[in-house]
């Protein structure tokens, strides 16, 4: 019997979190469960929408991700996550940049690692946290970026590694995890977001987020099989958000990167369950990622 729910959570650079997962972990830690975030990168390459710190870009001082590791726990202070880690320890893995681009080769670019070593690291962290739940990304890795395809791959390689006896003995017992889950956005929450965008109207300074509907994490209704309501701790996961200085802007409800496509601060949050038994109705949605483990 689960005596305690723990959940672990694989994303790419600081902000991600907070932007696909940050009510869902706000409700968890809210709730007791033990809630652990690891990270893979310091989103080194990320841009820079504070000018008054934009000396740190990597085509500068290259002192982003030290200060990004600041941004990523006072987001997690908002959201009272308490276990943050860094994949082989923080600065291990480089942000990579977008898929084509010079950051790509950097030496330590974590699109360009070794997948065996990174896995192994990952499964450090999985036979230590001992999750009932992990949640992670897509193979397409959300949008493509090749750090959350590789945080995809590792995590997923991670999840099978770490119950396999065999493998790696001196990282820990083998641990099987019970269920995963891929970040997901329903298009009708696009649509929804954007309706909301235009109601605002000028007052919101963001343009439509329509561009994103045919991302490869915007799936059709059917594909979400697990919504996660946090409606009611929304405040934290935009307080989570703002903390995300260099990266986000928030105003009146929504949020944008620097593409300036806005989004609304999401209070219930959208995934796909990949390994584990459905709990309940298989034609209704879970409200819960420990749905059916026993407790």
């Amino acid at each position: 019997m689960i005596s305690d729910r723990r959940l672990l959570l694989v994303h790419a650079h600081p902000d991600d979190e907070t932007i696909t997962t940050g009510a869902t972990m706000a409700r968890y830690v809210a709730e007791g469960a033990q809630v652990t975030l690891l990270t893979c990168t310091l989103g080194e390459e990320g841009e820079i929408l504070v000018p008054e710190v934009a000396q740190l870009a990597a085509d500068q001082a290259d002192q982003l991700g030290g200060y990004r590791i600041g941004e990523l726990r006072a987001a997690m202070a908002e959201l009272g996550v308490t276990d943050i880690r860094f994949l082989g320890g923080a600065g291990r893995y480089r942000d990579s940049g977008m898929i084509g681009t010079p950051a790509n080769e950097r030496p330590r670019a974590f699109w360009g690692a070794d997948v065996d070593e990174a896995v192994g690291h990952a499964v450090a962290v999985v036979r230590d946290v001992r999750p009932h739940v992990v949640v992670t990304y897509d193979p397409d890795g959300g949008y493509g970026h090749p750090d959350h395809v590789q945080a995809h791959r590792v995590a997923m390689a991670a999840v099978e590694a770490a119950a396999d006896a065999a493998y790696r003995p001196d990282l820990g017992p083998a641990w099987d995890v019970a269920k995963v889950y891929w970040c997901r956005l329903p298009r009708t929450a696009v649509r929804e977001s954007d309706d909301a965008l235009a109601a605002a109207g000028q007052r919101v300074p963001f343009l439509p987020s329509a561009a994103i509907e045919h991302a490869p994490f915007v799936v059709d209704d059917d594909e979400v099989t697990t919504a996660v309501d946090a409606g009611h701790l929304v405040d934290r996961k935009a307080a989570a958000l703002r903390a995300h200085a260099t990266q986000i802007t928030v105003r009146d409800g929504f949020f944008a990167l620097s593409n300036d496509l806005g989004q609304l601060v999401r209070g219930t949050e959208y995934f796909q369950l990949v390994r584990g038994e459905r709990a309940g109705d298989p034609s209704a949605r879970e409200d819960d990622l420990f749905a059916g483990l026993p407790r």
